[in-house]
């Protein structure tokens, strides 16, 4: 059993009645706090925030790994099952690669799949699938639509894993076009999508067929509050960053698709023309000891393991310039979460980006930061060194970004879209 804020307390089975006027709901997704980065930040806003409302909530989910892809050590025993901020969490441990490769993708996902589709289900109204994990909701769509007087059935779509092997690399030819018929047939069975952004919508109608009528957008939500920092100053300090040099931090998964080898390159520039600039690269992930080797002997970046919320918050406030890199053919596979965080930190951003991306669409509807070629360090470079010296235009893209949580990404109207979705699921098979 295990305390995280709120405290727990174990419980025995899955959801088995629920109060007038409120819902059964049962979400799985392998990803759900501990883990502060990724799809878990939502996942775990999401139950929460629906077990406020009066719904009985229960999360199937794996055991913490993400992003350093390695079981927290402080998890033991093959299940867990407690009681966290008044939601029903059933941990099932799983296969977890490392590195993360395709290969052991699948088993990861396979071996989740496998217990959490085994778990002892009672009664739902609902169920709620986040994909990724397309593998495990899959297996779990697979049992639920053979139970009798079966639940609704939702999949909550944050990255589109067609797309996605193609963009990466990671498959091609058969296995890519296999991957995206998987998809396709696991999201045509559900009575339901929710997606992330109003660029899928296209892909899942289109690609996917999906009548569009079954399909919703609920955008991510900015789930990290921001921070007032009287002495910026101290804070660079304590970070061990000089008030002379232009600090650029990017923060969250070190993985292949963020395509970091051109921040490390942009770093090696700034060292070659003695530039004061210094990248700051914050978290963990799959290709974070590549990155590593790669930097040796380079002065202007340092890694730093991921931080607690405190230092997270005031981190962003406190740097120069915020940056999203993405690798070049990274178009519209995903949109990263650090996004909705940096938007509320007031700091303006840089997006190393294709400019036809999903990103780049984020950064200019936001107006919160500008966008450069992806796979260019020089282009990175000049961007960040322009970007933070112009004072007057970091305080207006700052302020965009702000803006724009308020209006577009917050929190309260996404929850309250996505639980008038999860009731529309339950109507419709009723």
């Amino acid at each position: 059993m295990h305390d995280y804020p709120g405290g727990a307390s174990a419980i025995p089975e899955l959801p088995t009645s629920a109060t007038v006027g409120s819902l059964n709901i049962t979400i799985l997704g392998i990803n759900y706090a501990p883990e502060t980065t990724g799809i878990a930040p939502y996942m775990t806003d999401l139950a929460e925030s629906l077990g406020e409302r009066g719904h009985e909530v229960h999360v199937v989910t794996g055991y913490p790994h993400y992003p350093a892809w390695e079981i927290d050590t402080s998890y033991q025993g093959r299940s867990i099952d407690e009681i966290v901020n008044g939601v029903h969490v059933h941990r099932r441990r799983h296969f977890v690669p490392n590195p993360p490769n395709a290969l052991g993708r699948i088993k990861m996902e396979l071996s989740f799949g496998a217990r959490a589709a085994s778990s002892g289900w009672n009664t739902p109204d609902v169920i709620v699938c986040t994909s990724p994990a397309l593998l495990a909701t899959a297996m779990v769509l697979g049992r639920a639509r053979l139970t009798p007087n079966r639940p609704a059935i939702g999949v909550w779509v944050h990255d589109l894993y067609g797309q996605g092997v193609v963009e990466t690399g990671a498959m091609t030819g058969r296995s890519a076009r296999a991957t995206s018929r998987l998809e396709a047939a696991v999201v045509k069975s559900a009575d339901g999508i929710a997606v992330v952004h109003d660029r899928f919508v296209d892909h899942v109608v289109n690609e996917l067929h999906v009548p569009r009528e079954r399909v919703t957008v609920v955008r991510n939500w900015t789930h990290v509050a921001p921070i007032d920092v009287e002495d910026l100053t101290a804070a660079r300090t304590r970070f061990g960053w000089s008030p002379d040099e232009t600090i650029v931090l990017h923060t969250g998964n070190m993985g292949v698709k963020q395509g970091l080898e051109n921040v490390v390159e942009a770093a090696r520039l700034a060292d070659e023309q003695n530039l004061p600039i210094r990248f700051v690269l914050v978290g963990d992930g799959n290709q974070r000891p590549n990155l590593e080797a790669a930097a040796m002997g380079v002065n202007r970046i340092d890694f730093v393991r991921p931080l607690d919320d405190q230092d997270f918050r005031t981190a962003m406030a406190a740097a120069d310039v915020l940056l999203v890199n993405e690798a070049p053919g990274i178009v519209g596979m995903a949109v990263p979460s650090k996004l909705t965080s940096y938007f509320s930190s007031g700091t303006p951003i840089v997006a190393a980006t294709d400019v036809a991306s999903t990103t780049a669409d984020e950064i200019r509807a936001s107006g919160a930061g500008v966008v450069t070629r992806n796979g260019d360090p020089a282009g990175l470079l000049t961007a960040a060194l322009q970007l933070a010296g112009d004072a007057e235009t970091s305080a207006r893209l700052g302020a965009a970004g702000v803006r724009y949580c308020a209006t577009a990404v917050g929190k309260t109207a996404s929850i309250d879209k996505c639980e008038q979705w999860i009731r529309e699921l339950v109507a419709g098979r009723n």
